[in-house]
C-alpha cells in the first residue's frame, strides 16, 4: 500500500517513518509530511491507499485536511495523544486510531485493518465523521492555569516537560515559548496530565513522553528531551518508566 504520513511533530513523524519501515514491509511511504496544506496537495498529486493522520496540527487539523479532500478513496488511520472528542469522533465513523506513543503491535493491527479495506473512507464516512465533530467536538483541549499574572492557557501538546518549584510548577514548552510559572504544585499538574501522555518520572519532573528523544542507563538514568534538556530519572520510578517506554 501506499501510504502518506501527516503529523506536525518531527520526532512523530521520524517515529512512525521508522516503525513502518521496520514493521510493515508491505506499506510504501510515498510522502512524510509536516502540515494539512503540503498534505493535501501530496494527496491530490499522488492519491495514497492509506493516511497516517495527526488529529491536532497548527492551521490545519486532521478532520480539517479531510474536510478539504475532494472525494477521498483512502483508508484513514488517525494518530493521537489525548484527545478524548477525536477518538469518540473516530470511533464514531468506523475508523480506527492510534495513541501516541505508537505500540508495534497496535500499529501492526491497524495496518492489518486496513489492508482488508474496511476502513476505507467513503462520503458517507467522512460525512458522519465531520457531522459529529461539528456537534461534539471543542474546540481543542486548552487548559486554563492559574499563574501570578492570572490565567494562561495552554494545550497539553505544547509542553516538553514540567519542573516543580516549590509550591508552584515551571512548564517548558515546545517552539521556545516563555515557560508559564504555574500556581499548582507538580502532583497537581500531574493529576491534570497523566491521562494525556505524561509520566512523572522524578519527584521534581513531569514529562511529555512524545518528546523524549533517548534514555541514557544509569542508577536511576537521564532522559535527553527533544530540545536537549536533560531529565534525571529517579531510582524508585525507574522500573515503572522502563516498562512504560517498552511499548514505545
Amino acid at each position: 500500500m501506499q501510504a502518506i504520513i501527516v503529523d506536525d511533530e518531527k520526532h512523530c513523524r521520524d517515529v512512525l517513518e521508522l516503525l513502518i519501515n521496520k514493521h510493515c514491509p508491505d506499506i510504501t511511504i510515498a510522502a512524510v509530511c509536516a502540515d494539512g496544506p503540503t498534505a493535501l496537495e501530496a494527496i491530490e498529486r499522488q492519491p495514497p491507499e492509506l493516511l497516517f493522520l495527526d488529529v491536532e496540527m497548527p492551521g490545519m487539523n486532521g478532520f480539517e485536511l479531510l474536510e478539504a479532500c475532494s472525494n477521498p478513496s483512502f483508508a484513514v488511520i488517525f494518530t493521537t495523544a489525548y484527545d478524548q472528542y477525536a477518538i469518540r469522533a473516530i470511533r464514531h465513523s468506523a475508523l480506527d486510531f492510534l495513541l501516541k506513543p505508537i505500540d508495534k503491535d497496535e500499529l501492526l493491527r491497524a495496518v492489518e485493518k486496513a489492508a482488508s479495506r474496511k476502513m476505507l473512507l467513503t462520503g458517507k464516512k467522512l460525512n458522519n465523521l465531520l457531522n459529529f465533530l461539528h456537534e461534539h467536538l471543542q474546540a481543542g483541549e486548552r487548559l486554563a492555569l492559574p499563574t501570578l499574572e492570572g490565567l494562561r492557557m495552554v494545550l497539553p501538546r505544547d509542553v516538553v516537560y514540567c519542573t516543580a518549584e516549590g509550591a508552584y510548577t515551571r512548564l517548558q514548552l515546545q517552539n521556545g515559548k516563555t515557560p508559564p510559572l504555574v500556581c499548582r504544585t507538580l502532583k497537581e499538574v500531574e493529576a491534570v496530565l497523566k491521562d494525556k501522555g505524561f509520566f512523572r518520572v522524578h519527584h521534581s519532573y513531569l514529562i511529555n513522553l512524545s518528546f523524549m528523544d533517548k534514555y541514557i542507563k544509569g542508577d536511576g538514568g537521564e532522559i535527553i528531551m527533544s530540545d536537549g534538556s536533560c531529565i534525571p530519572v529517579s531510582r524508585q520510578r525507574k522500573q515503572e518508566f522502563m516498562a512504560r517506554i517498552e511499548k514505545l
